[in-house]
This record gives structure tokens, sequence and C-alpha cells, in this order.
């Protein structure tokens, strides 16, 4: 073979490897390789937030927080419970797909509404791939929604966060998830997805019980509250009531009064407040954005051309409060939602910084 054939053929090989690797990486979503690091981790917990680009590109739409879902579902020997406001992941629902077919009970809960949205290819297609494995989806059928966005593995295992299982949520909305290895918080969430599942109860029908109301780890405590049947509200405007130090949060909806209330009473006190708010919907009447900026506390309409998906309290830098739940009276009285409560300073340490990454976006975006 002359020198000019040999490069030809050498270029050839080289373009073909290039179109493999381009082709394949992506694909590897479940692959242990392709999981993102975790913004914090400890013995119990991973803590994981989105990072939505400040220009999108669908093209890089991979190795995102969703592949710590597939890796779990992928590890699942016996159970994996779903409940999924929203859904459209295709990842995800081969995933579960898979796992039914090695023998694992796989059933998941999702709200009518995503169901009846039959305009939405994706999620359509997503819920054909689940239900063509032989998976049971059990709908709530009413008007308010099952808001939930957890898993539950092996009854041992638990994500949740205010991170819904689409495209959207993992790679344009500021999202955080976290997974819990205890199997006490795991045995609460089963309950949880059992009332839906097999009672078929939603919302403020649901059994008030909650197995392990307060699970100690060590040094640090869970809290687990559920809604509609437990406000959530309650047990957060407490924690705000009795703040020392300081209180930062970060809301994608904030109309319920009360908490409002509560921050303000604090700011007045002489406690630093500072938080971040959708934009969209900050300044109607409901919301308390106003509200809050006007009593001088630090507050800000977040800059993500998208949304600004979270909802999290951090307060006096050791306590941090997440979940499903947004700050409304609907979360709080008629909708499935989850709120937990963890007292621990490295978690809240991992949702501080994250409440700063947001805030100086909000900062950048406002010119403040």
């Amino acid at each position: 073979m002359d020198m000019r054939r040999r490069l030809t053929y050498l270029a050839v090989v080289l373009i073909t490897i290039s179109i493999v690797i381009a082709v394949i990486v992506p694909r590897m979503r479940g692959s242990e390789a392709s999981r993102p690091d975790p913004a914090a981790s400890g013995p119990w917990f991973d803590i994981a937030f989105t990072t939505p680009a400040e220009t999108d590109q669908p093209g890089t739409h991979h190795g995102g927080i969703d592949t710590r879902l597939v890796s779990l579902i992928d590890g699942a020997q016996r159970t994996v419970d779903i409940a999924a406001y929203d859904f459209d992941l295709m990842n995800v629902a081969e995933a579960m797909a898979r796992a039914s077919g090695r023998g694992v009970r796989v059933r998941m809960v999702t709200d009518s509404d995503t169901v009846a949205n039959v305009k939405d290819e994706h999620v359509q297609a997503a819920l054909r791939t689940v239900r063509s494995a032989k998976v049971t989806i059990v709908e709530d059928n009413r008007r308010a929604i099952m808001h939930h966005k957890f898993a539950v593995v092996d009854e041992a295992i638990v994500l949740t966060g205010s991170w819904n299982f689409t495209d959207g949520d993992t790679y344009r909305l500021n999202n955080n998830a976290v997974i819990f290895r205890n199997a006490q918080l795991a045995e609460n969430f089963t309950h949880e997805f059992e009332e839906m599942f097999v009672k078929k109860h939603f919302g403020p029908t649901k059994s008030k019980v909650v197995p392990n109301p307060q699970i100690t780890i060590g040094t640090s405590t869970i809290e687990t509250y559920f809604a509609s049947e437990n406000d959530p509200s309650q047990p957060l405007t407490r924690r705000i009531n009795a703040s020392t130090s300081r209180i930062d949060f970060l809301a994608f909806s904030f109309t319920h009064d009360g908490l409002g209330a509560a921050l303000i009473s604090r700011k007045r006190a002489g406690i630093p407040v500072r938080g971040v708010f959708e934009k969209t919907g900050s300044e109607t009447r409901f919301a308390e954005y106003a509200h809050l900026r006007d009593a001088g506390a630090e507050v800000y309409q977040d800059g993500n051309r998208y949304v600004m998906h979270h909802k999290v309290f951090v307060i006096d830098g050791t306590t941090t409060a997440f979940g499903s739940f947004n700050f409304s009276d609907n979360a709080s009285t008629d909708n499935d939602e989850n709120l937990i409560i963890v007292d621990d300073p490295v978690f809240a340490k991992a949702f501080t910084a994250e409440v700063d990454r947001v805030v100086a976006v909000a900062r950048k975006a406002s010119g403040r």
C-alpha cells in the first residue's frame, strides 16, 4: 500500500471512529460513565442539581440527572414505584420496561392531565413504552393535581425533589433531585404511593399516617410531610419562625400568605432573608414577591430564560426544606405533594451553594 493510500485509509478510519463516538456516547444514558457527579453526598444521600445553559442546545441533552434515575431502576432487584406528575423521558421509560422484563415489580402513578396530553408525542411515546412492558399506570382522575416526582427502589432507596421526569426539567429548568438510601424513608414514600396506587386515594382523602415521621441518622434528622393530608406549610412556618441567623429560599411559585408573613416577621426581627422567585407570575397580586421586596428582603426574579423550578428553603445554614411542594394554598390543601425537612449542615451547604448560583444568575439578568 503506497503512502497516499495509507493516508486515505487512515483518514477514513478516523472519520468512522468519530462518527461512532458521536452517535453512541449520547445514547449511553444509563451507563455509570455518563452519570453526573453529585453536588454533595454522604453515607445516606446524594444531591444533584440541573445545570441549564444560558443558551439551550437540544443536541447536548444527555448525561444529566436523568441518568441517576435510570441507574437506580437498572439496579433494582425487586420493586420500582414511580410517582410522576409529568413524564416524557424515554430513557427512564425504557429502564422501567427493562426492569419489568427481568421480573421486577414496576408500578406507576401519574396525573390524569399528563395521560390526556395526546398532543405531546414525547409523553405518549414514553407512556406507551411503559405500558407495553405490562406496567400498570394509575391516574388521579380529579381536578387537583398529583404533583409528586419520586421513585422508590427495592423499598430501600428514594429519589425525590423538584425535578419532573421530563427533558425540559432535566436540561432547561433549575431543579433538584436527592437520592436517599434509608429504608425508613422508603417506607414513608411507599405508604404514600400505595394510598394512591392501591387505594386510589388522592389529595385530602389519603391517610394522615406517616410510618416514620422523624428519622434520626447519627446527628442528622429527616422529617417527612405529605400533602394534602398533612399540610406541609405548617411545619415549614414553624421552622421559619424559629430561625435565628438567616433564611434563603428558591420559589417557583410563592403565593402562600402565611409563609410570606412569617418571612416578613423574621426580616423585621433582624434575620436576613434572601430569595429568588421564578419571574413568571411573581408580579401578580397573589405572589409574595412585592410584599417581601417592600419589607426589605433581598429578593430577585430569576434569570433563567426558561423556568426556575426549585421549591427550597435553607434555614440557619443547617436545615433544608425541599420537595415537590410549591409554596401555595393549592399545594397545601388540594394536591398530592411531599416536603422533606433535613437537619444536616453538609446537606444545607449544598443547597446554599445552589441558592448562591441562582442568585448570581438573577443578579446578572437584572443588572443588580
